[in-house]
């Protein structure tokens, strides 16, 4: 079972993107999946407008040591998380080619999370997750931090009497996993998976409760919860 995700938001620069991306989807994930306990990846283009923005709701960090960025979200699954601690991601890097570590460094203000998944739910649409136990096509994913440890046995009890058992609910939604981490700014994170972004944008609406109960006392990353369409697979 895919208990351990590795996360990376970040940003690419305008030049020589085309060639990142080929090399990443066409090198660097297949040789990543060929590690042992690895069990899957998928590279997420995340939805950066505007108007986005705007209508977001979420208390964001105001810590300029949080990298900002969120162009791109690329995701590892595996047994467990500390499948990406040995070596953990700097030593691993550091192992790397030169040509992977000169297109790594390519990526802008990036901001990584290892987190391991401490409850689950599948959606109506589960069948539609492929390919294997690769997430879905569309992925919303919060990673936040809480105002005070008081107010932690209340965020995980709405997810457990609330979020999740609507989750399994709404049309379109693939699943949702809540997760902690072991390493990052964010301790906590939510990841959702639909079968498309217009699913999202559809059936996907927040109870009347959410702020009151939720988001006040949270403290989001740079653009949380972040919303995406995999690229690849």
């Amino acid at each position: 079972m895919d208990r351990g995700i590795w996360a990376t938001w970040y940003d690419l620069p305008e030049q020589g993107r085309d060639e990142h991306l080929a090399w990443l989807h066409g090198t660097y994930l297949p040789q990543m999946l060929s590690r042992p306990g690895y069990l899957w990846a998928a590279h997420i283009e995340n939805v950066t407008t505007p108007e986005r923005e705007q209508r977001s709701i979420t208390i964001k960090t105001s810590d300029p040591s949080v990298p900002a960025g969120n162009g791109y979200l690329l995701l590892f699954g595996a047994e467990n998380p500390h499948i990406f601690m040995d070596p953990p991601p700097a030593e691993l890097i550091a192992e790397m080619s030169a040509e992977a570590q000169a297109m790594l460094h390519r990526r802008i203000a990036p901001r990584s999370c290892v987190f391991v998944e401490v409850a689950r739910i599948d959606g109506p649409a589960v069948r539609q997750r492929a390919p294997g136990i690769t997430p879905g096509p569309a992925i919303q994913f919060g990673t936040f931090n809480i105002d005070a440890v008081g107010n932690e046995d209340a965020l995980e009890a709405w997810y457990a009497r609330a979020r999740l058992p609507l989750m399994a609910r709404i049309q379109g939604c693939i699943g949702a996993r809540k997760l902690v981490s072991i390493s990052g700014w964010a301790k906590h994170g939510i990841l959702y998976e639909f079968i498309s972004l217009e699913a999202v944008e559809k059936y996907f609406k927040d109870p009347e409760d959410w702020w009151d109960r939720v988001i006040r006392h949270l403290v989001h990353a740079p653009h949380s919860p972040s919303l995406g369409q995999r690229i690849w697979p």
